[in-house]
């Protein structure tokens, strides 16, 4: 993982991508036990060409190709890992990306989406995965309760929240 860092690291300095961060399963693997995965999320803000508003992952291709990594469906084999770059598809995930923390990884620094932020992104999507990722960030201790309860709020997720605490918390 070391080297996809550094390759995220120089694809930002080098202005293919804006601010990213790691999320989905190894983003949790930052807070959480080490979990198999098949594939590594990048959440990336887009550059976009001067003028214009329409976002491509054309440039992150292109500059990843004329290094010598090579795409794979929806993905870009990086140092033997399916990356994918996804930008943030909505305001719980643009804020996710925005107040991720850094995480130095073997000497390189990467940023990772905090666990209050990966378990409300887990409670949002809803799948049978995300609700056991959830009650993994629960039995763990690693959510701030009051931090946690914040993001709720402010992305309209306490309903959720009070349902999945009533179906998987609860005895």
């Amino acid at each position: 993982m070391k080297k996809i860092f550094a390759v995220l690291n120089q694809m930002e300095v080098d202005g293919v991508i804006g601010r990213y961060a790691i999320g989905g399963a190894v983003g949790s693997i930052f807070w959480l036990e080490p979990i198999t995965t098949k594939d590594l999320d990048v959440f990336v803000m887009l550059p976009t060409a001067p003028g214009g508003s329409l976002l491509t992952l054309g440039p992150i291709y292109e500059y990843l190709l004329a290094k010598g990594y090579v795409p794979q469906g929806q993905f870009i084999v990086i140092e033997g890992w399916a990356v994918e770059f996804v930008p943030p598809g909505t305001p719980l995930v643009e804020e996710a990306l925005a107040l991720a923390v850094e995480r130095d990884v073997n000497g390189v620094l990467t940023r990772v989406f905090t666990a209050e932020h990966l378990a409300a992104i887990c409670l949002q999507v809803g799948r049978p995965k995300d609700h056991d990722r959830v009650i993994r960030f629960v039995e763990a201790g690693v959510l701030d309760a009051e931090l946690f309860e914040a993001i709720l709020r402010r992305h309209d997720l306490m309903e959720k929240w009070h349902k999945f605490q009533k179906t998987y918390l609860e005895p």
